[in-house]
């Protein structure tokens, strides 16, 4: 199920029409407080989101999302009028997944649907990672750092699972992209650059084993006087 919060009717009833020809099941809201309501009775799949709605901005709600541990991952992509790269930053930074300036086209809507939907239909295989003070649990989608649980969205997680499989080896933007992104997200390399703050800022301390390679992209690094390495476990 895919939840659908949109005050524009025209917006909604074409995004909605759109979406369901294209075999999936979605639902539209108008108002902040029906679409609070459903997710209170089932939790969706997928969230497509405005900014400008009425009672509380779509950021606001974003932020209420990422509060509640029951929807800390659920993906959620902003649609907006705003298209600015400050308003892109800001939404990605509040805790999206995605963002698509309105207007859209459906090939491309559809395109970024499947890529978060692929996301959360991918069997872990039960490794844990660790190393650098973080422990990242596949199978139970739980990080530590410092022993201390953090709260990651779906692509945090999937971005820091990445880094920490390849320990060591420099990854470029481009590659980033089309791994956590998937190979048809049209989004940019800024995307990458926003995520990596984000992460690094919740993983604290822990962050500073994320090393940038200037002109290159990223890569996750352990120090010598660290207690160990980026290692898998069954």
């Amino acid at each position: 199920m895919i939840y659908l919060l949109e005050d524009d009717q025209n917006i909604r009833d074409f995004t909605v029409y759109a979406v369901r020809n294209s075999g999936y099941e979605i639902e539209g809201f108008s108002l902040p407080s029906a679409f609070r309501a459903a997710v209170a009775e089932r939790i969706p799949e997928l969230v497509l989101l405005d900014i400008m709605l009425p009672e509380e901005d779509g950021l606001s709600v974003l932020r209420r999302l990422r509060q509640d541990p029951a929807t800390a991952r659920l993906p959620i992509m902003m649609l907006s009028a705003r298209s600015t790269e400050y308003d892109k930053v800001l939404g990605l930074d509040s805790g999206a997944d995605d963002y698509l300036a309105k207007p859209f086209g459906v090939m491309e809507l559809l395109s970024r649907i499947r890529a978060l939907l692929r996301r959360t239909e991918k069997q872990s295989a039960g490794d844990v990672l660790s190393g650098g003070g973080i422990q990242l649990d596949e199978a139970r989608h739980r990080v530590l750092a410092e022993g201390s649980e953090i709260g990651l969205t779906g692509k945090e997680f999937d971005l820091l699972a990445m880094l920490m499989r390849n320990q060591g080896i420099v990854l470029s933007r481009d590659r980033i992209l089309e791994s956590v992104w998937g190979y048809d997200y049209a989004g940019e390399s800024r995307t990458v650059d926003v995520h990596i703050r984000t992460l690094r800022a919740k993983l604290g301390d822990a962050g500073n084993s994320i090393d940038t390679v200037r002109g290159v992209g990223y890569r996750f690094h352990v120090s010598n006087n660290d207690s160990g390495e980026a290692t898998e476990t069954e």
